[in-house]
């Protein structure tokens, strides 16, 4: 029901058991720092449901990439620039690396990340 979609609480507890519920929040507790966080925390690939803000929120994108490298591709561009964001990413899958910053690729030190969690 829609009502239940805009209900804080409702969503909190569903997001708490499943983050992919958050893909069904009303758009104002996608903005919601407490509830995107409690999403993530389960699934970082949901990262994509919440707002532009919270995608630029540096503490919920790292959460988001050590859950699931695959949502550097869901933060603001500026986080693709910040070395810890992406080195966090990698680190949890060095396939990540695509979503960085052009000359993130090139350090030495997140290349290296990449590819021992590559084979590891």
């Amino acid at each position: 029901a829609e009502w239940l979609s805009g209900d804080f609480e409702v969503v909190l507890t569903a997001v708490k058991c499943n983050g992919y519920a958050l893909e069904f929040a009303a758009e104002h507790l996608r903005s919601d720092r407490e509830i995107v966080l409690e999403a993530v925390k389960q699934e970082g690939a949901v990262l994509g449901y919440a707002s532009d803000e919270l995608r630029g929120d540096r503490e919920l994108v790292l959460t988001a990439v050590r859950k699931n490298a695959s949502a550097l591709a869901q933060t603001a561009i500026a986080l693709r620039f910040d070395k810890e964001v992406v080195l966090t990413a990698v680190r949890t899958n060095g396939g990540a690396l695509r979503y960085a910053a052009d000359h993130l690729k090139a350090d030495p030190e997140i290349i290296h990340a990449a590819r021992h969690s590559l084979k590891s």
